[in-house]
């Protein structure tokens, strides 16, 4: 049966609503689906940390095994990334989920030991970046036009709302029994399974084993792609710019709540107050201005916001009280929400079907490396100076790089081409010529869609 186009929305009209993107039923399988992995993998970071700190009262052991979690992204995210585009993304997901609650079953297993523990943690965390690079890919063949991006802003938005839940549940649930909590994390895999096997429709892998080459040599057009095109680049330079600056009040909330003036509160609260800010700000920016703004709207907003998200940071050189340290992270937040999900539309807009994954592998991956890059330096220079002074500095810093980035963005006919460019090529074959194109799409593999027949771009 050939495949359904969902409807397109011109970017000229008003913004979608969430009863438009929610109509369509796989997007709410999607979202749900992903909603319970997302409070599962939190619950199951808090309870572990604390079982491994219950069984050695080491804090770095426990620090390890939260730290682990992030590990697979480091160290071969966009290869296993890579692995989405080779198979039909509904069977890539299941096949994560049932992976991930096999493992969870054997980490709730009483009286393992911590090395155990920390690999099978470990083997799990391999499944996200294949799970979520499928997920990536899919929305779009879900979603198109206006509907798009508010769905990408829904599903950032319940995975920022699902950190704040999955922590304060976790920590409530492990406190009482950990293996209550990891037991928890595996339903949560196995009804995700469920419910995008029974209710997404499958589609065929996107890259045919007749034009799959090596592994490694698909994941380097992943980024070649990504770096080579001029509209992928700037919006990557976009997003990891803002990153590199919203994630520092979280990253350093502890020492901040145990060093600085906490305005009548005790050092757990205030860190707490500052940590899930951020999460806030980002839940709240990313549904108002989806909501509010049309895409037009939205496009104009997109720099500005990009340069306000360090800017906000920079009254923290006056060492305010944590309740407004939290207001700014919270600021900052809604600042970055408010930019990314139009960010990632264009990126979909402007990539062509068949590198999605990878793309989304790249993308990924350079945004936990990143963040881990701007929380080490700045907590190495928190040792030598204060950390007001410190994260001041460094957004004054981040506003003059947004500003740059900004400046920089291509013109309106550079980004329309490179949607064009990237329609064409889902739309008809790619030769097989080797080497690099033009505009930075690799050459010498086949952009057609799987099923041999055309389809509109999504746009």
């Amino acid at each position: 049966m050939e495949a359904t186009v969902p409807d397109e929305r011109p970017s000229a009209e008003g913004p979608a609503t969430f009863r438009e993107v929610f109509a369509q039923r796989e997007f709410r399988v999607v979202f749900t689906a992903g909603a319970l992995s997302w409070v599962g993998d939190y619950v199951a970071k808090a309870a572990v940390t604390l079982l491994v700190y219950q069984q050695t009262r080491s804090v770095a052991l426990s620090a390890a095994a939260f730290a682990v979690s992030y590990l697979p992204w480091l160290l071969g995210g966009p290869l296993l990334a890579a692995l989405a585009e080779r198979h039909p993304y509904r069977r890539v997901m299941v096949a994560c989920d049932v992976i991930r609650m096999a493992l969870m079953l054997l980490i709730a297993l009483p009286n393992l030991p911590v090395p155990a523990l920390l690999v099978l943690i470990f083997a799990a965390t391999l499944a996200n970046p294949p799970s979520q690079a499928a997920k990536s890919a899919l929305m779009p063949q879900i979603l198109a036009g206006d509907r798009l991006v508010v769905g990408l802003s829904l599903n950032a938005s319940i995975g920022q709302a699902a950190q704040v839940v999955g922590y304060l549940l976790g920590a409530a649930v492990a406190s009482i029994n950990p293996t209550v909590a990891l037991l928890f994390n595996a339903a949560t895999f196995g009804l995700s399974a469920l419910l995008v096997r029974v209710g997404v429709r499958n589609r065929p892998a996107t890259m045919t084993s007749a034009h799959r080459s090596h592994l490694l040599r698909e994941t380097a057009q992943g980024f070649q792609i990504v770096f080579g095109t001029p509209v992928l680049r700037a919006i990557a330079v976009l997003v990891f710019s803002a990153l590199l600056f919203s994630i520092i009040p979280e990253g350093l909330a502890a020492a901040w709540a145990n060093k600085s003036s906490r305005g009548g509160m005790d050092a757990g609260t205030a860190q707490a107050v500052i940590m899930v800010a951020n999460p806030v700000g980002y839940v709240l920016g990313g549904l108002l201005v989806s909501r509010l703004f049309g895409p037009t709207r939205r496009l104009a907003l997109m720099r500005p916001l990009a340069v306000f998200s360090p800017l906000v940071l920079v009254p923290a050189l006056f060492d305010p009280p944590p309740l407004v340290v939290a207001l700014l992270a919270a600021l900052c937040g809604f600042a970055v929400a408010g930019m990314m999900p139009m960010a990632n539309g264009l990126f979909v807009q402007a990539l062509p079907d068949g590198f999605r994954a990878r793309a989304f592998g790249v993308m990924a991956t350079g945004v936990q490396v990143i963040q881990g890059f701007a929380v080490l330096v700045t907590g190495l220079l928190a040792e030598r100076f204060s950390i007001p002074v410190v994260v001041g500095v460094w957004s004054a810093a981040g506003v003059l790089l947004m500003t740059v980035a900004a400046l920089r963005w291509p013109d309106k006919q550079t980004v329309d081409d490179a949607i064009a460019k990237a329609a064409a090529a889902n739309a008809e074959p790619t030769p097989d010529l080797g080497g690099t194109a033009a505009d930075g799409t690799p050459a010498g593999t086949d952009l057609r869609p799987a099923d041999g027949h055309r389809r509109h771009a999504v746009t």
